[in-house]
Order: structure tokens, then C-alpha cells, then sequence
């Protein structure tokens, strides 16, 4: 006796065989992607503050030297206005010493002024350093002070009748150099000019504190 063959296609047959059990390599591989990006995504993300804090301290220091000019320039306009037997003396309600290493209190003997090693409190004391519109903050939230110091060793003449025996002053000296060659042409004359050290200390939102330095005469 012979079988009835199968009237089911043989594709079909393989069609509709059982699936074959699932590893889930797929979703390791996807998870394994997700955490790549995800950590990917935090990088880019502190990088970016980073960068932004960066930017805005940038922003800061830039407030507090442009603020740093009006301390610079106010003393200037004082200096301006003295004469010089004036600048002879110290004056620290003026904000103004008379050699290179005065201050109040005094220095120690051999030590110069050093903007960063005087304190706070002496940079806010209006007896000892000048407070820019009297100590009021600017639109950018900087407040100013400043000090003067004339270039010379000591207090008194900086040269000349009455000036003291170990008197030292940086000075700007013109020579007369380049005047007419011709014979009997007269000569160009010389002049010397002390000059004076102006140091500004600005202080800035989220504690920034710069200081500006600049020798006229």
C-alpha cells in the first residue's frame, strides 16, 4: 500500500518550522551604543561649561582692567595738580608716597611695595590709599583704589639744594641730543623729569582682583 504524498509545498514546509531560540546579541550591542553615547553626550556637556565659565572669567578680568584705567587716570589728574615741592612730602590720605618703598604702616628696610603683599584692609582704608568715587561700585559691580609712589629713595629734593645725600630718583633725562651743528647755533637744553608709579586695585564680582601699574612723569 503506498503513502498519499503531501500536497504542502516544501517552502512552506520551512516556513512554518519553529523559530530558532533568540539570543539577544542585538540589544547588547544596542545597549553597549546607548552608554557610548550617553557618556559621549555628558562630555560634550561639562566641556561646554567649561567653556562658558572660562568665557565669562575672561569677561571679568577684561571689566576690571578697563575699570583699572579710571583709578589710573584719576590719579593722574592729581599728580597733575600738585606742584612739585608738594610732591616732596608724603601725603597717605592722598593716596601718594614720596620714594619707591613708602608706605603706611612703613616697610621693613630693604622691602619694596608690592601691590599683592599689602592687605585688603590697607587697599580699603581711605587714610591709606584712595578710594575711586569713594569706594562706590560701577555699573559692572568693579570697585577702584589706588596708590601713588614717586621714584625715589627717599622722601625730600629729588636733586638740587637741599636734597638728601643718599637721594636716588628714576628719572627721564634729555640730553639735548640732535640740536643744530652749525658753529654759534645755540644748543638744545636738558631737562629731568621723576617719575611716579601708580598702582590700581580693582575688585570685581566673584572675588576677582586685579591690579593695573603704569609709570608716568
Amino acid at each position: 500500500m503506498t503513502k498519499p504524498r503531501s500536497s504542502i509545498p516544501a517552502a512552506r514546509r520551512r516556513a512554518c518550522a519553529p523559530p530558532r531560540a533568540e539570543r539577544g546579541v542585538v540589544v547588547f550591542i544596542a545597549l553597549i551604543v546607548l552608554v557610548a553615547m550617553m557618556l559621549a553626550g555628558i562630555a560634550t556637556l561639562r566641556s561646554s561649561g567649561s567653556a562658558i565659565l572660562t568665557a565669562g572669567n575672561l569677561a571679568l578680568r577684561h571689566s576690571a582692567t578697563v575699570a583699572g584705567d579710571l583709578g589710573i587716570e584719576t590719579g593722574l589728574t592729581w599728580l597733575r595738580a600738585q606742584g612739585p615741592v608738594t610732591l616732596e612730602a608724603r601725603s597717605p590720605g592722598q593716596g601718594y608716597y614720596a620714594s619707591w618703598n613708602d608706605l603706611e604702616p612703613p616697610l621693613p628696610t630693604g622691602q619694596r611695595f608690592d601691590p599683592l603683599v599689602w592687605s585688603e584692609a590697607n587697599w580699603e582704608d581711605a587714610a591709606k590709599a584712595v578710594q575711586v568715587n569713594n569706594g562706590a561700585v560701577d555699573a559692572a559691580g568693579n570697585r577702584v583704589s589706588y596708590v601713588i609712589h614717586r621714584m625715589c629713595a627717599v622722601a625730600g629734593p629729588s636733586s638740587g639744594t637741599g636734597a638728601p645725600a643718599n637721594q636716588e630718583c628714576v628719572t627721564l633725562t634729555d640730553p639735548g641730543k640732535g640740536g643744530p651743528k652749525e658753529a654759534g647755533a645755540t644748543p638744545f637744553t636738558g631737562s629731568s623729569q621723576v617719575y611716579y608709579r601708580i598702582t590700581a586695585r580693582i575688585e570685581g564680582p566673584k572675588n576677582t582682583v586685579s591690579y593695573i601699574q603704569t609709570m608716568v612723569y
